[in-house]
């Protein structure tokens, strides 16, 4: 069994997704399960950067528009919010993508749907 990166600063990000679920339930847009993340992060001191600006490269140049990732927390983990009826393929690319451009190893995806709260971790 291979070791989880940053269990301890998971473990947090995924109380804060699970303590936010158990507040507002389903039925939101994803902007409010952010505001609500956000207010939680702050009240447990929590590092973060909201709507994160990466630049893309490409080859030579840098291209005019931007990624924006949801969060970046304790500053090396990628937190991107979902609020549909399931995980898409280009949900996790997107995460990916965010991956590569940032530099981080680790992004959260969650899902705050219907019935509950989902949440997937991509390593890079």
């Amino acid at each position: 069994m291979s070791k989880l990166i940053y269990k301890k600063e998971s473990y947090a990000i995924i109380g804060v997704l699970f303590e936010v679920y158990n507040n507002l339930g389903s039925g939101f847009s994803e902007i409010v399960y952010k505001d609500a993340i956000e207010y939680e992060f702050k009240q447990l001191d929590i590092p973060f950067i909201r709507e994160k600006q990466y630049n893309v490269n490409y080859k030579d140049i840098t291209l005019k528009h931007n990624f924006y990732a949801d969060f970046v927390v304790f500053n090396k983990i990628i937190l991107e919010i979902k609020s549909v009826e399931n995980f898409h393929d280009k949900h996790l690319a997107q995460c990916i993508n965010y991956l590569k451009v940032s530099k981080c190893k680790l992004a959260i995806l969650a899902n705050f749907h219907e019935n509950s709260l989902d949440y997937r971790r991509i390593v890079l």
